[in-house]
């Protein structure tokens, strides 16, 4: 067979049997917006305040991922050489280059099945945990279908199953995002006066509003299934201001996907696929918030040390883990002190809601008192309370926030180049017990994003093209119209440029 292009070869490499590790089991880990810089960022953190060397004598140590990288992967999108994560997340969970803004569609607008719609499809059971809206752009690209990623109301429709082709396909949903799944009238901000939660109750799904819930409807560590769990409107809090009364962590939600997909797998032949992702270390990214974007790849290292433990007790199962793309811009300049970041204990979206929500006549004392010293800044004078209090009364909490970060970056001598995200390639990160040698054969080195969903079903023994065509055979309609599409990979790409994110206040 000849073969030219890289899509073309792509293609010709697994119709010709390209090898993979076959496996029962996969779980793919996406630490959203993370680049080099972060893992080095959290390393040099972790182990100087674990006395480890210091500033000026470092002597940092491996953290969880350090020893399981495997390669690099490329990300750019069909149409920008800079992605957003829609049209990444395409690529790594269809295997499909498309342009920024598309959910699980091609070019021309088109479904394209995920890898985990293909192992439903093949009678595997599903799990979907983040930390973001659960409609959010990576959790979406696994679970539903739509011209852009604005779109959350018909995801959530599509991935509960009461608007997808295939019926309820996902076993395990977790995050956050509880709005997209309530009308107006009920707090929520769909329009279309449906209760999704009470439709996923009717048909079948344990719902779990709460850490209270979601320890409570375990037994013995496990999950009912079909499982619901939306822990708040929007997206989970920060892992630096998370309540853990009432947030579990990703570490908790995913040791309860894994084991509770684990047991309901035990007798079959027949595994599992899982996807789990550390969203909120891009939102930090985007905010240029070092304090809550070390804390989130503090996080993410321990899923993934749990992860790599799970292997290797289960040799059944497979773990690979890359970004969809960095984000932020981060360089780490000489004089640059990680240990600065110990005394930050609030985010500045926090701080930027503790402002909006006082009521006072005295904001100087507010920031003087509580919210300066929780940003773990330390060097301001009266003048610096005095604008901020005045930046305040002129552009409102979230612009005080914003200087916050971005003073307490100054201080610790931390440099963000963009509030977006880059075209640097990210780490590919893999792990397979004693396969390790031929997972690394097979999948590592310098990869393109379309590349690792057509491993992971390789590994899984799926079908990605027959899950496709069985998308579309009942037409395609259900996707939204797409005499719009023009326009829309227009503004999504003018969203891109402008680096828009979404407001701390929401």
């Amino acid at each position: 067979m000849y073969c030219q292009g890289f899509a073309l070869a792509l293609a010709c490499a697994l119709a010709n049997g390209a090898a993979a590790v076959k496996t029962k089991n996969f779980i793919y880990i996406v630490p959203d917006g993370y680049g080099i810089s972060s893992q080095v960022l959290a390393r040099d953190f972790y182990s100087i305040t674990n006395g480890e060397g210091t500033v000026a004598r470092p002597n940092t140590a491996a953290l969880g991922v350090d020893n399981i990288v495997i390669g690099s992967v490329k990300t750019q999108a069909s149409d920008n050489l800079v992605t957003d994560s829609a049209a990444s997340g395409t690529a790594f969970a269809a295997g499909v280059k498309t342009y920024n803004g598309a959910i699980s569609v091609n070019d021309d607008g088109l479904p394209v099945a995920s890898v985990l719609e293909a192992a439903y499809l093949d009678g595997l059971k599903t799990g979907l945990v983040v930390t973001s809206r659960i409609t959010h752009a990576t959790p979406a690209v696994y679970s539903a279908h739509v011209l852009h990623r604005d779109s959350e109301n018909e995801i959530a429709a599509q991935q509960i199953g009461k608007a997808h082709p295939f019926g309820r396909f996902v076993d395990i949903l977790i995050g956050g995002g509880r709005q997209q799944y309530l009308p107006t009238s009920e707090g929520g901000v769909r329009n279309d006066n449906v209760n999704l939660i009470n439709w996923a109750i009717e048909k079948g799904y344990t719902y779990a509003a709460d850490k209270s819930d979601f320890t409570e409807v375990q037994t013995d560590g496990k999950l009912p299934l079909p499982f619901l769990g939306l822990f708040t409107s929007s997206h989970l809090t920060y892992e630096v201001d998370r309540d853990i009364e009432k947030e579990p962590s990703l570490l908790e939600t995913t040791k309860a996907a894994v084991d509770t997909l684990e047991y309901a797998v035990k007798d079959s032949d027949k595994g599992y696929f899982l996807m789990v992702e550390a969203s909120r270390i891009d939102h930090a990214a985007h905010s240029n918030d070092a304090t809550s974007h070390l804390h989130e790849i503090l996080v993410f290292n321990e899923v993934m040390h749990y992860l790599k433990e799970y292997v290797d007790a289960h040799p059944d199962t497979q773990i690979l883990s890359a970004a969809d793309h960095e984000c932020g811009g981060l360089t780490l300049i000489d004089g640059y002190d990680p240990t600065s970041l110990a005394k930050g204990q609030s985010s500045g979206e926090n701080a930027a809601r503790a402002l909006e929500a006082y009521n006072g006549n005295d904001p100087a004392s507010l920031l003087r008192d509580t919210i300066l010293p929780g940003m773990g800044l330390s060097k301001y004078t009266d003048e610096t309370v005095e604008s901020l209090v005045r930046k305040h009364a002129s552009s409102g909490s979230e612009a005080v926030g914003r200087d916050l970060v971005e003073r307490f970056a100054a201080e610790a001598g931390i440099n963000w180049s963009t509030g977006g995200h880059s075209a640097a390639d990210v780490v590919l990160h893999g792990y397979a017990g004693e396969s390790q040698a031929e997972l690394r054969k097979e999948i590592g080195g310098f990869r393109d994003n379309t590349e690792l969903p057509q491993y992971v079903a390789k590994s899984l023994g799926l079908d990605l093209t027959a899950a496709t065509q069985k998308l579309r055979s009942n037409g395609t309609e259900w996707v939204q119209k797409r005499s719009m599409l023009t326009e829309i990979k227009k503004r999504a790409n003018e969203a891109a440029r402008a680096h828009s994110h979404e407001s701390w206040l929401n």
